[in-house]
């Protein structure tokens, strides 16, 4: 291609010869400011390397949108080629004991995967560091080759390189890409960074294992995790963001707290809730169950198991078997652990006929469920094996869907809010490949969710392709006080199950109609949601989350009894409260009922026995003037009830 004509984003066009790089172009349309800023080129919905020629494009006239280094995609490529420079780091280091495999960029960082006996130590993460610095400082090129599938392959195996002989031989194509950084060399699509003396601002995070392609068959290797940003302003704060998400850390602050525990003997992801963690679970439960009675939803309550039966009709074992446990046989009948509500719910609307009168219909359950995970992806209460949904299914014509999306949307916005999440990130999912119904009730379900979430002024996203095979979706992820997403709320819409189980009512005409189903959960499930609020609260929870509201706590044994009459009192008056009438030091005990994240303290000394008063300390530190038990329990009341208003 003799010449290639550019434009850019501004509208500005000029025509270069077919072997200028990307760069070069660049250096003649922008000025030296600009380009200080950019770190690769955007041509379509492809990313290029700066060093690319125009005749490599493949095309007459090319639209060139430049990729500032503090984009979404300047940094996905700034970590991808520090995780290059990383890998070249380890193997300067320790090459001759390990084999690479592979290191993408992820949300907060990268990783690569190593196959090494010796296990990585802090100590050498120092010295990675080092051996890093020392080629950014060396200003190394990035260098991409196209070299045919062969060719790549008899390279790697020369080197030893299993793994990426694996992935080659399972590539479509005759050519490849590869990604030279000095003496190392990588199987890789790129772009990368021009140079390493871009790679300024990096930091080794933690090792983990991982085995090969996610398969537990495959060997045990070594992952190692770090980061990398454009400025150093931003990785010392998201260094600090990571050593307060580890104070934060729900499995710690669980365990020192009493809420939950996990043991071995019981089984890996299922949840023991301690008394406090139950009561903290009742709360959350209660205030759901009277939010859905206020809402019209009437309360299901549905077995652990059914026929195996029940899961071949609704699809289940064609769809989510990897996810389910065995059956067993009842009276020579297999019956199966539920993965899911869904079909229970369906059995009580069938067993009886349904008018179009009665519609809508909205069953609510908090019904636990279970589901096989693998061991190594179990993580506390936020991924197990055994979960209880706080579920619901809406039954309802199709005249009446996007009322009751809307409907679904104020209920879960004002449940994520009251427990204080009023961030969030909304994405509504389109139809996939593989989907079933017709195309006219996809686009009449997809529009139903889309006019919901703009009559309710809710910004949102297109996920293109990324609804479930029975229906579009809505998935909203909440974000806690450290900026961090999480899954929690989904909306559904279904033509599957009613069609498997023939499930109809009669219509004004006198007809048999298939009502639309809407699946809905707004917390997700409890053991995810209350880890999340452990986080976002750092165990601190506000006063009507807390499973304990008050402790009274003693100067002296001469206020003994007086102490337990308050205690009585307050407990009868529905504030949560618990004594510490121990003979130790008043300090100490402030100082343990801090540690347990306790909003109130009730210090009790010879003047409150013998005014009939409590001194109030918060959670703080404050002190609050002395007063009566009746106003510290209308205090309590009071600020529960302004709470969840």
């Amino acid at each position: 291609m003799s010449e290639v004509t550019v434009i850019l984003p501004e509208g500005e066009t000029k025509h270069f010869s077919g072997e200028t790089s990307v760069a070069d172009v660049l250096a003649e349309m922008l000025s030296n400011k600009q380009r200080k800023k950019i770190v690769a080129a955007a041509v379509g919905d492809n990313l290029v390397d700066l060093s690319a020629k125009l005749d490599s494009l493949d095309q007459e006239k090319v639209e060139l949108y430049p990729v500032l280094v503090s984009s979404d995609d300047g940094l996905d490529i700034l970590r991808h080629s520090t995780a290059h420079l990383m890998a070249k780091a380890v193997v300067d280091l320790y090459g001759p004991n390990l084999k690479v495999a592979i290191g993408p960029a992820i949300e907060d960082g990268f990783y690569y995967d190593f196959d090494r006996k010796a296990p990585f130590t802090p100590e050498d993460f120092e010295s990675i560091e080092a051996k890093m610095e020392e080629i950014v400082k060396s200003g190394i090129p990035f260098e991409r080759k196209v070299v045919s599938k062969a060719e790549a392959i008899r390279l790697f195996e020369e080197k030893g390189e299993q793994y990426k002989v694996e992935l080659l031989k399972e590539i479509e194509g005759e050519t490849v890409s590869l990604y030279q950084l000095g003496d190392f060399i990588d199987l890789c699509r790129g772009p990368h960074v021009p140079n390493s003396s871009w790679l300024q601002v990096f930091k080794l995070i933690k090792v983990a294992g991982a085995y090969w392609r996610g398969d537990e068959h495959n060997p045990m290797l070594q992952r190692l995790y770090g980061t990398a940003f454009d400025d150093r302003k931003k990785l010392k704060k998201y260094l600090n963001d990571l050593e307060e998400a580890k104070k934060r850390d729900h499995r710690k602050l669980g365990k020192e707290l009493g809420l939950f525990t996990i043991s071995d003997q019981v089984g890996p992801g299922l949840v023991l809730w301690q008394p406090k963690g139950a009561l903290l679970r009742r709360i959350i439960e209660d205030y759901w169950k009277e939010e859905h009675y206020k809402h019209d939803y009437e309360l299901l309550y549905t077995p652990h198991i059914a026929r195996l039966d029940l899961w071949q009709t609704s699809g289940h074992l064609d769809f989510y078997s990897e996810n389910m446990y065995s059956s067993m046989a009842i009276d020579e009948v297999q019956y199966q652990l539920k993965p899911m509500n869904c079909p229970f719910h369906i059995s009580i609307y069938k067993s009886q006929m349904r008018s179009y009168r009665e519609f809508p219909l909205r069953w609510c359950e908090l019904g636990t469920v279970y589901r096989y995970e693998r061991t190594g992806v179990l993580h506390g209460l936020l991924r197990v094996r055994g979960f209880t949904q706080d579920d619901a299914h809406i039954f309802c014509r199709p005249d009446q869907l996007e009322e009751e999306i809307f409907n679904i949307l104020d209920l879960n916005l004002k449940i994520l809010e009251t427990f204080g999440f009023d961030q969030y990130d909304i994405y509504l999912s389109t139809r996939p490949d593989k989907y079933v119904g017709s195309e006219e009730h996809w686009q009449r379900a997809t529009d139903a969710l889309k006019h919901a979430l703009e009559k309710r002024g809710l910004a949102y996203e297109i996920d293109p392709g990324e609804g479930v095979f029975y229906g579009p979706k809505i998935d909203i992820k909440i974000k806690d006080v450290l900026g961090r997403s999480w899954q929690c709320s989904t909306i559904q819409v279904d033509f599957n199950l009613p069609e498997r189980f023939e499930v109809n009512y009669i219509g004004e005409d006198g007809k048999e109609h298939q009502p639309i189903m809407i699946h809905r959960a707004l917390m997700g499930s409890l053991e995810r949601f209350i880890g999340v609020l452990i986080e976002n609260y750092a165990g601190a929870f506000p006063i009507w989350l807390a499973p304990v509201q008050a402790r009274i706590m003693n100067i002296t044994d001469a206020q003994h009894d007086y102490c337990k009459n308050v205690y009585q009192q307050l407990r009868q008056a529905g504030v949560r409260i618990e004594k510490d009438l121990r003979n130790e030091k008043l300090n100490y005990k402030i100082r343990e009922a801090q540690l347990a994240k306790i909003p109130y303290m009730l210090v009790i000394g010879d003047r409150e026995a013998e005014s009939g008063t409590v001194t109030v300390r918060e959670r703080s530190g404050k002190n609050l003037p002395p007063m009566t038990v009746e106003d510290f329990a209308a205090k309590i009341n009071n600020e529960c009830r302004a709470a969840m208003a």
